[in-house]
């Protein structure tokens, strides 16, 4: 177990920090030596997940809407599972983590896109699609644009990535937990881990929608996610627009 909680990634989500992360850890220490169970096969695990409990969201009613919410959970268990594995076997590639990365965007547009159809069968209204619509966006955008300024930035400079001034495309840190267990430090680790809510990604997201889905509040839920999504895309793409702006400059000066 010592070697498993060691390839839990260090800076995790916020709830994937300390609720499905761990659990990861204890599913993954049933399973991890089990060959045939490769990494890549626990990432279709997940999306198939995700697709079925979007299929449940569209579909609508209590029941429905409550096993949606345990399979959203699941489904990113899975998702935190696979680069775990990957880790603890040392068998990590560029591919797996490009399909873990592919389908984590997709699920999420099919969650929202499917909350926004089921809040609109609801109130028969059309403004939750709008902001479900809107919150996917805004969230592409965020990951749109780390990529363009990384692409505008190599084309100028092949070695932009070997400086250290880029974003980072994949953690290459060790990924490793806290060693060890300290009540006082625990918690210390705990209140800072909250701060992360605000970041408002993937592990915000999955807290949000399964909370909304088991209280049946699915539009209160979407103006969250698009006001968001909106106010981080908006501020980040223009950041990373005025990096490119005063890369140019610097490079215009010299």
């Amino acid at each position: 177990m010592t070697l498993l909680w060691a390839t839990k990634t260090r800076d995790d989500e916020w709830w994937s920090s300390f609720v499905t992360s761990p659990i990861a850890v204890l599913f993954n220490y049933f399973v991890v030596d089990l060959r045939w169970l490769t990494p890549n096969l626990v990432t279709l695990a997940s999306f198939v997940t995700a697709l079925i409990s979007a299929a449940l969201i569209s579909i609508g009613g209590t029941v429905n809407f409550i096993l949606a919410a345990i399979l959203i959970h699941l489904s990113h268990i899975f998702d935190c599972m696979d680069g775990q594995m990957a880790r603890y076997r040392q068998t990590t590639s560029p591919s797996g983590s490009f399909f873990d990365r592919a389908t984590d965007q997709l699920q999420v547009s099919l969650w929202f896109g499917a909350a926004g159809y089921a809040a609109y069968e609801q109130s028969g209204r059309v403004l939750p699609i709008l902001l479900a619509f809107t919150g996917v966006a805004f969230y592409s955008l965020r990951g749109y644009a780390k990529y363009v300024e990384i692409h505008i930035e190599v084309s100028r400079n092949s070695r932009y990535l070997e400086q250290g001034t880029a974003p980072l495309l994949i953690d290459t840190e060790p990924a490793t937990a806290a060693r060890g267990f300290d009540l006082f430090g625990a918690l210390k680790w705990f209140a800072r881990e909250q701060r992360k809510i605000l970041h408002f990604n993937e592990g915000v997201f999955i807290f949000m929608l399964s909370l909304a889905l088991v209280v049946d509040q699915l539009t209160p839920m979407l103006w969250v996610f698009a006001v968001s999504q909106t106010v981080l895309g908006i501020s980040r793409t223009w950041r990373r627009g005025r990096n490119i702006e005063l890369g140019t400059n610097e490079k215009v000066a010299k």
